[in-house]
């Protein structure tokens, strides 16, 4: 807990699960390394606050609960600026759109201190706003490392709080391009499927009756001897959503360290791409769509498997 812990974390769909699991839950969704001991012990020192005056770890939460943790630094620490290649597509005063590269973390997290897309923006004089947190300052929603693509970041705090619903109201328009394993017969479908932790390794997520609800649409795109090529719409934003939903159905993301088979197709990472990006400007009110190409790793497998090389 060395960079410390501000954010706030609203109750969905959990009512009646005790404070300090779901508290522990929520943070490890949202990066933190914490246990449940950490958490009892923030909730007696009072680095949470919430919707009753007096927290103790055996309440039960309530949907719309919003609770606010505030764990210091155990030393200072300060985000500093670095000179990264970061490909932003759009910029102005409120917001700033990117395609992050595969292999590029979003933002500082355990295991991650430097080179992350934040400390890219910074180091371009990009001001980001200070409502996500000091370690994810304007960050209001990610992809994966080994994800490449699209997000938009804020850099107001009425960007950030305009583009936060929107992400909660699941309007925000998310597409991704994937390459996966096998060869699905149905030509589109849904996965409504929840994700949550996986019981057995808290590293990894899993479809879980204990989860958060999480909705996927998928359209085959390309069909190839053993693998094909989907068009995947996110209708929620769980973490690792796609990656979880895809290996579920047994169609594992090609690439995919975590949930894919270990003989894939040569790529570092997973074969996904946030593609296209839409949502209403926090401020202007003005409809904006951005589109990324796939990048030239996920082009060159497509060329390879239309050849028949895998």
């Amino acid at each position: 807990m060395d960079s410390g812990i501000r954010v706030r974390l609203e109750v969905e769909d959990d009512a009646g699960t005790r404070l300090d699991k779901w508290l522990t839950e929520a943070l490890q969704d949202a990066d933190y390394e914490v246990s449940r001991s950490q958490v009892q012990t923030f909730l007696k020192e009072g680095y949470i606050s919430g919707p009753r005056d007096k927290l103790r770890p055996s309440d039960a939460v309530e949907a719309g609960d919003v609770y606010a943790i505030a764990v210091p630094a155990s030393q200072p620490v300060s985000l500093l600026g670095e000179d990264l290649p970061v490909d932003v597509v759009y910029e102005d005063d409120d917001l700033v759109v990117v395609n992050k590269a595969r292999g590029m973390v979003v933002h500082p997290a355990a295991g991650h201190s430097s080179h992350t897309l934040v400390h890219g923006l910074i180091g371009r004089q990009i001001s980001l706003s200070a409502m996500g947190g000091e370690f994810r300052p304007g960050v209001v929603h990610r992809i994966d490392k080994d994800t490449s693509g699209l997000l938009v970041l804020a850099k107001t705090d009425t960007a950030y709080a305009g583009l936060a619903e929107q992400i909660r109201q699941h309007s925000m328009h998310r597409h991704y391009e994937a390459i996966c394993h096998g060869v699905l017969t149905h030509d589109e479908g849904t996965v409504d499927a929840p994700v949550g932790r996986d019981s057995q390794n808290r590293q990894r997520m899993a479809v879980t009756q204990s989860g958060k609800s999480a909705v996927t649409h998928f359209h085959v795109l390309e069909r190839f001897q053993r693998y094909c090529h989907l068009q995947l719409r996110l209708e929620t934003g769980r973490t690792h959503q796609i990656r979880v939903h895809m290996a579920y159905i047994h169609h594992p993301v090609a690439g995919d360290p975590v949930y894919g088979p270990r003989h894939t197709l040569p790529i570092s990472g997973q074969a996904l791409h946030a593609r296209s990006l839409g949502f209403v400007h926090p401020v202007t009110g003005r409809e904006l769509l951005f589109e990324a190409p796939l990048p030239e790793d996920m082009d060159t497998l497509l060329a390879g498997l239309r050849k028949g090389l895998w």
